[in-house]
C-alpha cells in the first residue's frame, strides 16, 4: 500500500505487521513504543484512514459503530487500526484489571495480547450473541473465541461500549477472571 501527502507525493510508510512490530519491540525491550503517534504509525494506521473513517463513524448510530468495530476484530486488523474507532481520551476497562486511558496506551494494550504466535494468543475473535443500545450507551453479550498454541477456548463476556461523536470514548468488559485463567493455563 502507498501512502501520499496531501500534494499527491509519495511518501515511503511499509506496514508492519504485528508480529514483526511485536519482535521489534521485544528487541527493544519496548522502548519507545508508546512515544508519540510514532508507534501507531509503526502499527500500520494510516492519516488518511482515521480522516475517512471519522467522516463515515459520525454518520453511524452507536451500534453500527460497535457492529464496525467488532468485525474489525474479527478481520484481524492491527492493534492501530482496531485504536483509530477509539477517541482520543478514551477509557478501555477490562473489569478485573487495571483500566487503560487513550487511544495509543489503547493501540498497546490490543497489540500486547492479539499479537500472533507462542507464547501469546494467536487469535482472538468476537462472536456476538445480542447487541442494544440506549441512546449513546450499546451493551454486547458476547462469546470471546482464543485460539493459543495448540489449544482454543471460548470465554462469555458481557461488554457496554459508550460511542461519543462516532467513536468509541469507553468500554467495559465484564467477565469472570477465574474462568479466563484456567483455561489459558
Amino acid at each position: 500500500m502507498k501512502n501520499y501527502l496531501e500534494n499527491g507525493t509519495e511518501v515511503p510508510a511499509p506496514l508492519v505487521s504485528r508480529r514483526t512490530f511485536m519482535l521489534a519491540a521485544a528487541a527493544t525491550g519496548g522502548a519507545g513504543i508508546v512515544s508519540s503517534s510514532v508507534g501507531l504509525a509503526l502499527m500500520g494506521a494510516r492519516r488518511s484512514a482515521n480522516r475517512i473513517d471519522r467522516r463515515r463513524s459520525q454518520m453511524e448510530s452507536p451500534i453500527e459503530v460497535v457492529r464496525r468495530f467488532c468485525a474489525a476484530w474479527n478481520a484481524d486488523v492491527g492493534a492501530a487500526e482496531l485504536a483509530a474507532f477509539f477517541t482520543d481520551d478514551a477509557v478501555y476497562h477490562n473489569i478485573p484489571l487495571a483500566p487503560v486511558t487513550g487511544r495509543e496506551a489503547i493501540a498497546n494494550n490490543f497489540a500486547s495480547f492479539i499479537r500472533p504466535g507462542a507464547p501469546g494468543i494467536e487469535s482472538l475473535h468476537l462472536r456476538l450473541i445480542n447487541i442494544a443500545a440506549s441512546g449513546p450507551v450499546v451493551m454486547t453479550e458476547r462469546v470471546d473465541a482464543f485460539k493459543l498454541p495448540g489449544k482454543s477456548f471460548e470465554l462469555p463476556v458481557m461488554g457496554t461500549f459508550e460511542v461519543r461523536d462516532g467513536k468509541i470514548n469507553a468500554w467495559r468488559d465484564y467477565f469472570d477472571m477465574n474462568q479466563f485463567t484456567s483455561r489459558m493455563g
